[in-house]
């Protein structure tokens, strides 16, 4: 059993929080309202009002917020790190610059810093199947490894700590780019008098067959699909335009694409 500190129990942080208990570990997670903790508390955890409570005697602390600078205000300006117990483990699942991870691991040297963004949803979480892409110190890998378990598989070792937000990025800027060609696609059947519910059922089925295709038929159109993930696909394409930008490059081709889905 492990003691695991969490923060970030929402829409994709219950789910784990659920599947860390019930794989028998022992969870305190952040709950900021009386209405958190109690729905903290029916998942089978302890709920605290703090930080230093979520860190007190955790070989593991868990943060999945949505965006980057919250990360950073936590980890960074907050003294959540500082307060970790030397030889622990911090896991980010938060999708956002590797540089923030770096700069944690490098400014708290005590700790070890995975950065783990997923790819999936809670559905996934829920069924113990989202997929983990993980960087870090191969020997933290290996100790956080039955933790992400709880929820995770497969859970993909990158590199050393950044590489998981790297591949998460390109991931997701590929994943932006297929939904623009599926979307173009629509457009030149609608133009050549096919509507788009008949031509996503048909191809499907044919050689332009892809898991983004398949998404986008479920969801009936591209419209419903785009209006579903937009918003975290668009912060995900912003944090790569930052990042390859500070390396003095550019998406290339593929930003004109990816405008498409997430102007």
């Amino acid at each position: 059993m492990t003691q695991v500190g969490f923060v970030g129990a929402g829409r994709m942080g219950t789910p784990m929080v659920a599947r860390l208990v019930g794989a028998g570990h022992q969870v305190t997670a952040l709950g900021r309202t009386e209405e958190t903790r109690a729905a903290i508390a029916g998942l089978g955890a302890s709920a605290v009002a703090t930080v230093a409570d979520v860190v007190d005697g955790a070989d593991v602390v868990v943060v999945c917020l949505f965006t980057d600078d919250q990360v950073s205000r936590l980890c960074l300006d907050g003294e959540l790190v500082a307060m970790m117990v030397p030889g622990s483990s911090l896991v980010l699942h938060t999708t956002g610059s590797p540089k923030t991870a770096q700069i944690i691991a490098s400014t708290h040297q005590h700790v070890d810093v995975i950065d783990a963004p997923v790819s999936g949803g809670p559905h996934d979480i829920a069924a113990g199947t989202v997929t983990l892409f993980a960087g870090g110190d191969d020997a933290a890998f290996e100790r956080t490894r039955t933790v992400l378990a709880s929820y995770a598989d497969p859970i993909l070792h990158t590199g050393p700590t950044g590489t998981g937000q790297i591949v998460k990025l390109v991931n997701n800027t590929l994943f932006a780019a297929q939904i623009a060609l599926v979307a173009q696609g629509v457009r030149l059947g609608s133009r050549l008098g096919v509507d788009e519910e008949g031509l996503l059922n048909a191809l499907v089925h044919g050689s332009a067959q892809s898991r983004v295709l398949s998404m986008v038929a479920a969801a009936g159109s591209t419209e419903k699909f785009v209006s579903a993930v937009g918003e975290f696909i668009g912060k995900d394409v912003e944090v790569v335009r930052e990042t390859v930008a500070g390396l003095g490059g550019d998406l290339g081709e593929l930003d004109r694409l990816v405008r498409t889905v997430t102007a």
